[in-house]
Formats: structure tokens, sequence, C-alpha cells
């Protein structure tokens, strides 16, 4: 983090068993992890599923590399975007961000989509 007032992101390229983008915030000393498996998306109105995965350990931040075939998430893992970004709100099923990055930026929201599964998320950009 490069201070207490604004948190680290990392959107990952994780070419996987399934290739999905991994989108990580920093909050509360964890990365908390959402795979998105259409990637973030960079218009108003378009609205990608994103799944709450398990929180990642801060050094995620920057990792990249192949995680060996047999262990979670086997596959090539690059950094897609990182940067920083501000938490404008964040609630119990409900997280909206300012991202500051070398591709994301903007006004991006995160809210539970219940009906469709209990880790199931949707993430869209929203107007600035």
């Amino acid at each position: 983090m490069t201070d207490a007032d604004t948190p680290s992101f990392v959107v990952h390229d994780h070419r996987a068993r399934a290739h999905h983008y991994d989108l990580r915030l920093e909050r509360d000393g964890i990365l908390w992890s959402w795979a998105v498996p259409k990637g973030i998306p960079q218009s108003f109105g378009v609205r990608h599923l994103a799944v709450r995965t398990d929180d990642h350990p801060i050094d995620y931040l920057t990792f990249e590399g192949k995680i060996p075939q047999g262990n979670y998430g086997a596959g090539e893992v690059t950094v897609w975007d990182t940067g920083t970004y501000t938490p404008v709100r964040w609630e119990t099923g409900r997280i909206e961000v300012l991202f500051r990055g070398a591709v994301l930026k903007g006004h991006y929201l995160l809210i539970r989509f219940t009906k469709a599964g209990e880790r199931d998320w949707l993430i869209f950009k929203t107007r600035d």
C-alpha cells in the first residue's frame, strides 16, 4: 500500500483451467478477491459477473508467474492492471470504488447478486 489512505488494487489475467481475471482490493491487511470471467468492464452500462473467492495475502499485489499443476489456480498469472483506489462506500453487499490504474480509471460498483448465488456479485463502471 502506498499509504494508509490510498489502498492498492491489482487485476490479474489468469490463464487457469478457465481463463478469467482476478480483481483484488487491498483492505484490512489482505486482498479481497473476485474472479471475473469476462474481465472488468471499461464502459458504462456493461455488467459482468464477479465471483467472490478466498482472500489473498498482500504479496499477490505484485505476483506474476506460473502456478504449478496440481495446485489451486494452476496456470499462468500476469498483471493486467494495477494502481490505487479510493473506497467511496464499503458496505455488506455493496462496494463502490474510484480506480486510479493504468487501464482502470473511474468509479466502479460491486453489488452482491444473491439471486445468482451466495458468492456472486456484479461489477460495473458507473458514471463519473
